[in-house]
């Protein structure tokens, strides 16, 4: 998908994804079959993946799939392709750094550049299902807008702070080919997948092979 021009991006307001968390997130659930995790050195999750062009049945079904293999994973957002599924879109059920839980979709999505003076950096711990039981280290902002579509196809943007900020752009990052580890130093990537190696994951995953 083109990313939209600063006018349709001015005129696109912030969803609420915040409200009826437990029965949205439910619903998806028990709709959904949850499915095993792509691991770090399938071809899937390194590249950039396709763009939603339909927005129908199919999509809605993975979706919920989605989100019942995220729960399985005890996970708070899950991409497309870590369930093998080469399409641009995330699902996300993540509380913020006030405790507030936000739930969701966003197909297509694109991360907003952020002003200078928006750009605080925080280096929390950061994991990922597909990189499992391993954590480090990562300075990312800690404010972050994505602009994308929903599973109907209508434009929608969505901000986070804090913690939620953190896994918009993981997610957002993994539909473009890249895993958090990519992001570290040699050395880092080196000991979060030594972790990776050491520790039986708690959840059904893909083997590569």
């Amino acid at each position: 998908m083109a990313q939209q021009d600063s006018d349709q991006q001015d005129s696109v307001e912030f969803i609420v994804d915040t409200e009826d968390c437990e029965e949205r997130e439910t619903a998806h659930r028990e709709r959904g079959t949850s499915r095993p995790i792509t691991v770090v050195g399938n071809p899937v999750l390194h590249k950039e993946c396709k763009d939603v062009t339909e927005f129908d049945d199919s999509l809605a079904q993975l979706i919920d799939d989605m989100f019942a293999s995220q729960r399985t994973a005890e996970g708070v957002g899950l991409a497309a392709n870590q369930i093998g599924v080469d399409l641009k879109v995330f699902v996300y059920d993540c509380l913020d750094d006030e405790g507030v839980r936000h739930v969701g979709a966003v197909c297509n999505p694109v991360l907003d550049d952020l002003p200078a003076e928006r750009r605080v950096l925080d280096d929390s711990n950061e994991g990922c299902l597909s990189v499992p039981g391993a954590y480090a280290e990562l300075a990312r902002p800690d404010y972050a807008v994505v602009r994308g579509q929903n599973a109907k196809g209508e434009p929608i943007a969505v901000q986070g702070t804090g913690y939620f900020a953190r896994c918009l752009q993981h997610e957002t990052d993994h539909l473009y080919g890249y895993l958090y580890i990519d992001r570290l130093s040699k050395r880092d990537r080196k000991d979060a997948l030594r972790q990776m190696a050491e520790r039986e994951p708690r959840y059904p995953v893909v083997a590569n092979d």
